[in-house]
């Protein structure tokens, strides 16, 4: 995607998905102010995840004002110089987190038409903007087993979306939350500017240490980068069946997801951050970082102040 102006980027999240949807929230966690910094940081591109109940009322009619919301961002990506993907993290029925209690999207012919008219009503806003806005149709598709299904409604939902918007990056990422070994399993590219898009926290135990929403983490531990004790070419090896993937079909490869959690030393993530960088720009592989602000990971969070300036070289 380095070509179409998604190299380097930071996720945007906790702003329209992830949060408490209160005005309060919308109006103000994320400014123009904000954009302004990431622009400075030099990376080329945000990632906006957006849950539907953003954009939908519960009948599925729309919320005009919080696609105007979406709007304002752009405009103030493009008046700093950045492009924009925009990230449908939550939709009726499916969410990648249990706890949202949403369930029945992969068995649901209503659910999915509901799906694709959403997407309908994105691309018919901001698929003129193909240029710099790129759509990533669900985040962090979960079990295995819905794969065939997740394949067809992929199908669907490109053919509905190229109506409206014939020249737009779209993004489609597989089982396991986008886990780079599932890539292999989603079917061919419907066209060229199909990306295929993982996500990478590996190891865990270092990235999440201390996280209680993580089965299985010890939330007493805490962990150095060099008790992670990561071999040189662990991340060539965690992405070589994404890779593979993307170069059997001529398909372009994103991480949009990745980062290290605030109870890590500063120091620590950025040693985690170099190496993770290394990888990516051996392969060319395009990335946005989670995430700017707060959200347990919030790169611009004043506990990184003195490593700062290293770390958003490696984003």
């Amino acid at each position: 995607m380095k070509q179409y102006g998604f190299y380097r980027g930071v996720n945007l999240g906790g702003w329209m998905s992830q949060c408490d949807y209160s005005q309060e929230r919308l109006n103000n966690f994320i400014t123009e102010k904000d954009i302004e910094k990431i622009a400075s940081w030099g990376l080329d591109h945000v990632r906006l995840p957006v849950d539907y109940n953003v954009l939908e009322n519960e009948d599925g009619t729309y919320k005009p004002e919080n696609f105007a919301r979406i709007q304002r961002a752009y405009d103030w990506c493009r008046a700093n110089g950045l492009n924009l993907v925009i990230d449908l993290h939550k939709t009726a029925g499916y969410s990648f987190d249990a706890g949202e209690k949403e369930a029945g999207f992969f068995d649901s012919e209503k659910y999915q038409e509901r799906f694709y008219r959403l997407w309908e009503e994105i691309a018919r806003r901001f698929g003129r903007y193909s240029d710099h806005v790129a759509f990533e149709l669900l985040n962090e598709v979960t079990d295995e087993s819905v794969i065939s299904t997740w394949n067809r409604i992929v199908k669907t939902c490109i053919r509905r979306v190229r109506a409206l918007a014939p020249d737009t990056l779209i993004l489609v990422g597989s089982y396991h939350n986008n886990a780079p070994y599932a890539v292999k399993d989603l079917d061919a590219p419907a066209d060229e500017k199909v990306v295929y898009n993982f996500h990478c926290y590996d190891p865990l135990v270092f990235t999440h240490q201390h996280a209680s929403w993580v089965r299985h983490m010890d939330v007493d531990h805490d962990m150095t980068f060099e008790q992670a004790a990561l071999p040189a070419d662990y991340f060539d090896r965690q992405f070589a069946p994404a890779i593979e993937a993307a170069k059997r079909y001529g398909a372009m490869l994103y991480c949009g997801e990745y980062g290290v959690i605030d109870k890590a030393a500063p120091e620590d993530a950025v040693k985690w951050f170099r190496q993770i960088h290394e990888t990516f720009e051996r392969y060319g592989i395009s990335r946005s970082a989670w995430s700017y602000k707060e959200m347990d990971f919030g790169l611009s969070d004043a506990r990184l102040d003195n490593v700062r300036d290293e770390l958003v070289k490696l984003l």
